[in-house]
């Protein structure tokens, strides 16, 4: 017996924009780590969107981390230490974060407002999705995700994700398992029995 562990699934969002804030000496991000109901690019066969609802649980169950580029090195909040929040709205993810008073979190925050880097992506792990064939485009629908972490990110594009944990090929793959027709093979052993003695 096999058991299948789900693997970390990363989404540069092109929509996502995140803001800098600075209160005294606390240095805040806030932003949208995810968008509803918008077709991503290509993903290798196959296009995604995320259903309003998808993090609905996740932001109030999940220990989310707020991190830079998905580095685990750079973490600049955590839901469960109650420097990050996260809400689910509308429009979509969205999150604010009071970052560490650290040389790299400083830097981060100037970057930020000047513009040079200014969008977000998030990990997740697919709970619930769901396929469907419009035209000549499979479409991924996600439904409902376990959330690893939203990420302030400098190369925010769809094409980066050749390096996630689980590589889109490897979900497109599962997709065309699902679509496979199934055998039934205790039924065909049955069939056969009945064929010989008849």
């Amino acid at each position: 017996m096999s058991i299948k562990i789900p693997k970390n699934e990363l989404r540069f969002n092109l929509a996502g924009e995140v803001r800098s804030a600075s209160e005294g000496e606390k240095l805040k991000f806030s932003g949208y780590a995810a968008r509803f109901d918008s077709l991503s690019e290509n993903l290798g066969g196959f296009r995604e969107k995320i259903r309003i609802g998808a993090f609905s649980n996740a932001v109030k169950t999940d220990d989310v981390r707020a991190l830079f580029n998905h580095n685990s090195n750079y973490v600049l909040g955590r839901n469960s230490a109650g420097t990050l929040a996260l809400r689910e709205d509308t429009a979509g993810l969205w999150f604010e974060v009071e970052a560490p008073n650290t040389q790299w979190a400083r830097d981060l925050h100037e970057s930020v407002k000047r513009g040079d880097i200014n969008q977000c992506s998030f990990a997740f792990v697919t709970k619930k999705d769901d396929w469907k064939d419009e035209g000549d485009t499979v479409v991924r629908e996600l439904i409902e995700v376990g959330l690893r972490d939203v990420s302030i990110v400098t190369n925010p594009a769809y094409l980066q994700t050749s390096v996630q944990a689980r590589s889109n090929d490897e979900v497109f793959e599962e997709y065309r398992k699902l679509k496979e027709p199934k055998v039934d093979y205790q039924f065909e052993l049955e069939k056969m029995k009945l064929e010989l003695k008849g």
